[in-house]
């Protein structure tokens, strides 16, 4: 098994104002092609796993249980998947460990599955792709955080991760020596921390 595979590191996001744990495997796509200013993305090229960090301005009108799935359903149409489908998801907690003014953040998450297609390839080239979203909500300093985490499921022949990952049913990081990607996903989540809360346009 190899250890960094397994070795996990806190990041530094946005400049130092956020960050996470998650394994070193995961490359920061930043170095490689152009991100959103408002997105931090990681990814490991030979398994197609990827990680996102996403800031939004808080959907006031979305009622926090729904929150999670909310997003789902709005990655999936931005991302023009099919097949979108919600498997799991989580009540409404309170992340003690994150807070504001001591007003701590709200969590849920959601876990399903999309097919989705690289570069909008087309629908022949789409990955049955495993996803899991948490929806962190900033309220004093209105925010949506989304934690996303893509893991394949199926790889298309047509799709240009093939050439890479190979097609085919694939093999789960866990099967291969890697951390599961459900367990960086809830690593990743469980050690978001915001160090300069300006950040978000509000002072301490």
């Amino acid at each position: 098994m190899s250890s960094s595979n397994h070795q996990c590191v806190e990041r530094s996001l946005f400049g130092g104002a956020i960050s996470s744990t998650f394994p070193l495997r995961f490359q920061d796509l930043s170095d490689i092609r152009q991100v959103p200013d408002h997105q931090e993305a990681f990814a490991d090229p030979s398994r197609d796993e990827s990680l996102v960090i996403e800031l939004l301005d808080l959907k006031h009108d979305v009622e926090d249980s729904r929150s999670a799935t909310w997003f789902f359903q709005d990655l999936a149409t931005e991302q023009d998947a099919e097949n979108s489908i919600v498997v799991e998801q989580s009540g409404v907690f309170q992340a003690d460990g994150l807070r504001y003014r001591n007003v701590p953040a709200v969590l849920t998450t959601a876990v399903g599955q999309m097919n989705i297609s690289k570069e909008k390839q087309g629908r022949e080239a789409q990955n049955i792709v495993k996803v899991y979203l948490a929806n962190l909500r900033l309220k004093e300093v209105g925010t949506d955080v989304l934690i996303i985490a893509y893991e394949p499921i199926v790889i298309s022949p047509f799709s240009k991760t093939a050439a890479t990952v190979g097609a085919g049913l694939a093999v789960p990081a866990a099967q291969s020596g890697g951390m599961a990607m459900s367990d960086v996903f809830k690593l990743a989540v469980s050690n978001f921390k915001v160090h300069d809360w300006n950040l978000f346009g509000i002072g301490n």
